[in-house]
């Protein structure tokens, strides 16, 4: 069983720059993907991004340029730096990782961006 943790959402004007923080209960390079995936309001949770056990990342068209996806193995953890926000950018974000062919979701966090 892997537990996971979301933090660092909360408020952001547009333009600003957001962290989330992805806590897994097992160290991060045990996993053979780690991702984040969004749902907008209204919407079917879409793909956001994921860093694959040899380090490589994949971004969704919208992220690309903006948005950064980082793990720290050490500390368990996966990162999503979100810069120069969008108000479209506003949804519930989620951390995912998958360990022995089972995917494992977190919670949630909401990310909100004003105008």
């Amino acid at each position: 069983q892997v537990q996971i943790v979301e933090s660092g959402g909360g408020l952001a004007q547009s333009g600003e720059s957001l962290r989330l923080s992805c806590e897994a209960s097992r160290s991060a390079d045990s996993f053979s993907t780690m991702g984040w995936y969004r749902r907008l309001p209204g919407k079917e949770r879409e793909y956001v991004a994921i860093v694959l056990k040899s380090d490589h990342t994949n971004y969704a068209d919208f992220a690309k340029g903006r948005f950064t996806v980082s793990r720290d193995d050490t500390k368990r953890m996966l990162f999503l730096q979100m810069n120069d926000l969008k108000p479209e950018d506003t949804a519930v974000y989620y951390c995912n990782a998958v360990y022995k062919g089972h995917l494992y979701w977190g919670q949630g966090i909401q990310v909100t961006v004003s105008a």
